[in-house]
């Protein structure tokens, strides 16, 4: 009878037959035994408590069967979630969360790769949560951003979750959230969050991340325009990934002149080239982070977490409203929608009325 552990690799060759190719396919393979082995004896598996002191130490420790048990909880907002979150809040606060976020082909997943062996080679954890488009059938992620992060493979200092989108526009599930307290409770260093990779529409990033690292690459058309200026305003650190590629200088100065119409901290920006296949620039790309990083720490752990917060708290109440609104048929919302038709009530003043009615 085969074991469990060649169960799980058979069935992941079944599933992923065809396209996807064997390197990926092994590739696959070993991260599904490393998450899901059952094979495991029953005292290391996670119990039904984990919120329990002897869990919060086993997560403490970065066993991995806690923490993805863990984040799973949190991710689902099961029944355990809260219990669990209000364990963690004594072990919260030391990881420095970065946002990497950018337009489709500016080798995002590439760039987290090389940044994670940059990290490791200084002896710190990593933990990595990639934000993949959702599926239109299951709802839940493709894995197609933690296929290409090899440098997590059977290291234990590093933990990468994937998470789907579950439809934001603004490259974020709120999930994300509660995933970063997990990987934070259990000791990683760096928590990297990259974001599904839309376009103008990724800024939710700005609101979670302690730094936004907002990347470009030549050949994207018109370079400045793919990233657009909110990207560009919320950015901590810009990169112009595929650094030895042709236009790579032009996109570097394009972004440089742009900033340099800009007023305050926005025109102190660094710009950075890098080319994540070889490693070139990824030394630098960490400096600027960890220097950055040293300004948001000093603004001290509640400070940062509130603003994770009240990032939860305006994306549950935009869903409720909007749920109300898709809802609501007859009576009030209908006398509105009328008055905004006919141009006696702004639209804006409508919004104020529906959020008073929900207050």
């Amino acid at each position: 009878m085969p074991s469990s552990r060649q169960s799980s690799e058979d069935g992941a060759a079944r599933y992923f037959h065809g396209p996807c190719g064997n390197g990926r396919l092994r590739l696959i393979s070993r991260y599904m035994t490393r998450s899901t082995d059952i094979s495991a004896p029953a005292a290391t598996r996670p119990t039904d408590d984990l919120a329990s002191a002897a869990a919060i130490a086993r997560l403490r420790a970065r066993d991995r069967r806690f923490v993805a048990a863990a984040i799973t909880e949190l991710e689902r907002l099961s029944p355990k979630a809260s219990g669990l979150l209000e364990a963690l809040q004594p072990h919260l606060g030391h990881a420095l969360v970065v946002g990497f976020t950018g337009p489709p082909g500016a080798g995002k997943s590439t760039l987290v790769n090389a940044l994670i062996r940059e990290v490791r080679r200084g002896g710190r954890t990593v933990g990595v949560i990639a934000v993949d488009p959702s599926s239109p059938v299951s709802g839940g992620a493709i894995l197609g951003d933690r296929i290409r992060m090899t440098a997590a493979l059977d290291d234990d200092g590093v933990f990468v979750r994937s998470l789907a989108s579950r439809g934001y526009l603004g490259g974020l599930s709120p999930a994300a959230v509660r995933i970063i307290d997990a990987l934070d409770a259990a000791g990683y260093d760096l928590v990297i969050l990259e974001t599904v990779g839309t376009g103008q529409n990724e800024i939710d990033v700005a609101e979670v991340a302690d730094v936004r690292v907002v990347i470009s690459a030549p050949g994207l058309g018109d370079d400045i325009q793919a990233m657009k200026s909110g990207l560009l305003e919320i950015a901590d650190i810009l990169v112009v990934n595929k650094g030895d590629r042709e236009g790579a200088e032009r996109t570097l100065q394009q972004l440089v002149g742009a900033l340099s119409i800009r007023t305050g901290s926005a025109a102190k920006v660094p710009v950075l080239k890098t080319t994540a296949t070889s490693g070139e620039g990824v030394e630098d790309l960490l400096g600027a982070i960890e220097r950055v990083g040293r300004g948001v720490v000093a603004q001290g752990v509640a400070a940062r977490r509130r603003r994770r917060a009240r990032y939860l708290i305006a994306r549950a109440a935009a869903d409720l409203v909007a749920a109300r609104i898709r809802a609501g048929e007859g009576g009030r919302l209908e006398a509105l929608s009328d008055a905004v038709l006919s141009g006696r009530l702004p639209v804006e003043d409508a919004a104020r009325q529906i959020i008073s009615d929900e207050a």
